[in-house]
């Protein structure tokens, strides 16, 4: 289908102020631009990431439209689109590679600083534009996003699953893959089993890593990390001081400690912790998104003894395009545990009381489905 000159009118889920509860209410989406496409969602993931907009974690530009975790199909498409086209099953990206930056440009895709977004944003009734989360706001029937967020994958793929690849489960299981670059027979750990950690756990799996200790204070998050997502060994760090930890890990890695250790957490502790608990020349890699006021202080001398590296990941330095399809692929042939994310499907109403569950930690992911 070209591009149409008329809008439409659907039912999201925005934000319209600090802390307060989310509203159902009716969303304008504009004609597409030339490079713009309209998506039918199908499902979305509930992310941290939403809640974080909601209570001014991400910014101040209210109102916001929620929801980035999403799949659907094309429905319609500016005159100018050649990278999908309608009927198309997709998963929503929020890295829309430019392909002109200077992270591009230097081969660094995954870095991409100038990201594609729609060219018009969608609005209330009155007119008042909305912020879409993460360039996409997809807890809404349609939604408009650039074709570059548009990512292919197989259409046999329940979308409640393909979706969750669009933020949290990709940060983590890319964390310890690409990030981490965690090699077969490494040892890894994780530190927070919610569910970016938790994806981690699932990547250093993949990726063939022994012994995979799985790090919270929760008995049952640890114990699905051993029992569902590969996890080797399970440590619950509440009651233990730091230095028992780093004993405890020690004694499950010959004495020495771990090659590769995924903070999914991040704050000061947990990052102190992940620092001391891996083996010399180790990497430290940090996907758990701090908050603006925090403060990190070590002794520069073992940063320098230690070696190794310290990295931060974003969104798992994925490439949607060469990612999210293998993910899809390895989940329908059985050797990736993506459908154990979904705990809950709910309804577009429901997304406020996800959020309740979500923070108390009763799931790893709640996901919208428009029926």
């Amino acid at each position: 289908m070209a591009e149409q000159n008329h809008t439409t009118t659907v039912k999201g889920i925005i934000a319209r102020t600090k802390g307060e509860p989310v509203e159902l209410v009716d969303v304008v989406i504009p004609a597409p631009g030339p490079n713009d496409v309209i998506v039918k969602i199908q499902a979305c993931g509930v992310c941290h990431t939403d809640l974080a907009y909601r209570d001014g974690g991400i910014s101040n530009d209210y109102p916001f439209l929620l929801g980035h975790e999403a799949a659907g199909v094309v429905e319609t498409v500016g005159d100018r689109v050649t990278h999908v086209a309608p009927g198309d099953y997709v998963v929503l990206n929020w890295r829309a590679v430019c392909g002109e930056c200077r992270a591009c440009k230097k081969g660094e895709p995954k870095y991409c600083f100038n990201t594609h977004n729609a060219s018009q944003k969608m609005t209330l009734t009155d007119g008042t534009e909305l912020e879409a989360a993460l360039g996409i706001g997809a807890f809404i029937e349609k939604t408009l996003v650039h074709e570059g967020q548009c990512t292919k994958v197989n259409d046999s793929e329940d979308p409640a699953v393909a979706g969750l690849l669009g933020c949290g489960i990709m940060a983590g299981l890319g964390a310890a893959v690409n990030t981490g670059d965690i090699k077969r027979g490494e040892s890894a750990a994780v530190i927070g089993v919610g569910g970016v950690g938790m994806a981690a756990v699932a990547g250093a799996a993949l990726a063939g890593a022994t012994p995979i200790i799985a790090i919270d204070v929760s008995d049952a998050k640890l114990a699905r990390a051993k029992e569902e997502f590969g996890a080797t060994h399970t440590i619950n760090s509440k009651d233990l001081t730091d230095d028992q930890l780093i004993e405890k890990v020690q004694e499950l890695t010959g004495g020495f400690g771990v090659d590769v250790v995924v903070d999914a957490v991040g704050i000061p502790q947990t990052y102190k912790q992940a620092f001391y608990i891996r083996d010399l020349a180790g990497r430290v890699v940090l996907v758990g998104v701090p908050t603006p006021d925090m403060k990190l202080e070590l002794p520069l001398l073992d940063v320098f003894g230690r070696g190794g590296s310290l990295k931060s990941s974003w969104y798992g330095d994925c490439l949607p395009e060469r990612d999210f399809p293998m993910y899809v692929d390895l989940h329908l042939e059985g050797r990736f545990p993506l459908d154990r994310f979904v705990d809950e499907r709910i309804g577009l109403g429901d997304v406020e009381q996800a959020f309740e569950t979500m923070k108390a930690g009763k799931v790893l992911r709640s996901v919208v489905e428009f029926k």
